[in-house]
Order: C-alpha cells, then structure tokens, then sequence
C-alpha cells in the first residue's frame, strides 16, 4: 500500500487520537460527546469522520463519527487502529425489537447478529460478533449510576434501514419479515446498522469494544397498541457512554498499578 501522510479517510496521525475512542454516527455528535471530555478540540474533519481528542482522568480520549453503517465504520476502526486505539464505545440510536423494551430505553449490545455483509471480510459467518464483557459491565453500571431503565443482549445488525422499516415493499419480503420473526422468537433486544462490524472487527484487531444505544422507537410496540412516545433526546446514552468510558478507564490504571 503507499505510504501517506495520514490516514487515508480520517486524516489523522500517530498522536491525534487516544487509545480510548468513543464512536458516533452523526458528525454533528462529536462536539456534543467532546463537552465532556477536558481540554478537547477537533483534530480533523473529512467525510463522515469527525474527531475530536480530550481526556477523561488524565487519560487521552477521542470520539469519532463513522456515518451510518458497516462499510464506513470498518474504516474508522481500522483507521484509528492504526495509530493507537484499542478500545472503542459505541453510541448510538436502535429501534426496539423485544416488546419490552420502551422507547427511551438504553440497550447495551452483549452480542450482535451479523445480518450485513461488512463483518463477513474479517470472518466466517459461524464467528459470533461478541462485545467485551468488561465494557458491557461498565456500561450498565453508568446506567445504573443514571437512574436509566437499561436491557442487555443481542442486537439485530443490517444493512438496510428500509428493509425494516418497508419490508413488505422489498423482492425480497417474505426472507425479510420471516427473519424478523426469529428475531422476536429468540429475544433480540433492538435493530441497528454498526455494531456486527464493530465487535468482529475489534476481534480481528485484538481489541476491545462495546455499545450502548438510546431507543428511539418500538415497531413491535406499535403494532401490539402499547402506549409509547417517540424518544429522540440522546443526551443520556452519551452520558452513559462517557462515564462507561470512564469505568474501564479507572479499571485499566487499577490494573496497571497491580502489576507495575
């Protein structure tokens, strides 16, 4: 490959980022996860790649948007891996599956069915996509810190936000709608487009990684008649994805020090 001087889609170098990263989808995102870091700035801005680097407990802290699904998020990771993450939270929003999980809700992604393409470049399809559990544990503990109703589990991964959301207008309907109801069968707890690549890709890298999502909305919900309200405000699933952060960084320095 030739050599650049950065990064070929974020356009970042070795010491712009820090080993710890929080990922967005939405660009304008970034500044809202960037107030809660200290002495924060943005380093670059191409694309769909947004980042900003600050700290949380000393430690250097980047968050980065990857846009909407797979493709652009494998490269983010890749891209940040190359100059020295390791350890990624995503935040983001989902659609709820299992009825019971209300809009306003966060879930927090112990696992992800791959049902895109992305992660099937890194793996066999028999490969699960599996969030680290330490991550996971942090993340419900923020939530729990928050007072915030939290679900844990798998999470549907696609490609297509209107094959959910019109499947009976695809070619391909009946495989879409029968899919879905296997999902609800087996528990799944919400549907979202990143976070199959995420956890593959992180396997494939040797790092760590997990997810939180803020519900937006439960289809299931909708059709059952449940009372709902639609839930856009992710100021809580940031917080949470920040103080998870947070966690696991606190966590690596009392580790550190063990065994120094």
């Amino acid at each position: 490959m030739q050599e650049l001087n950065s990064e070929f889609h974020i356009k970042c170098v070795k010491g712009d980022v820090g080993k710890y990263v929080i990922l967005v989808g939405d660009p304008g995102r970034c500044s809202v996860v960037a107030e809660y870091l200290e002495n924060s700035g943005q380093v670059a801005y191409n694309r769909e790649y947004n980042i900003y680097t600050g700290y949380l407990n000393d430690e250097k802290v980047s968050v980065c948007s990857t846009g909407i699904g797979g493709p652009s998020t494998a490269i983010a990771i890749e891209e940040l891996h190359h100059i020295g993450a390791d350890t990624f939270i995503r935040c983001g929003t989902c659609g709820g599956i299992d009825i019971n999980v209300k809009a306003g809700d966060i879930v927090i992604a112990s696992g992800a069915i791959r049902y895109e393409h992305t992660s099937v470049e890194y793996a066999p399809i028999e490969f699960p996509a599996v969030a680290d559990y330490n991550i996971v544990m942090k993340l419900k503990e923020a939530a729990d810190g928050y007072g915030k109703k939290s679900h844990i589990g798998v999470v549907q991964c696609k490609d297509s936000f209107y094959g959910q959301h019109s499947p009976e207008s695809m070619p391909v309907a009946s495989e879409l709608l029968n899919k879905w109801e296997a999902w609800k069968k087996l528990g799944v707890k919400a549907s979202e487009m990143e976070s199959a690549a995420l956890f593959v890709i992180a396997a494939a890298r040797g790092c760590r990684a997990g997810a939180c999502f803020h519900v937006i909305w439960n289809q299931e919900r909708e059709q059952a008649g449940l009372d709902q309200e639609m839930s856009e405000d992710t100021s809580l699933a940031v917080k949470i994805a920040v103080e998870g952060m947070r966690k696991v960084i606190e966590e690596d320095k009392k580790e550190k020090g063990r065994l120094s």
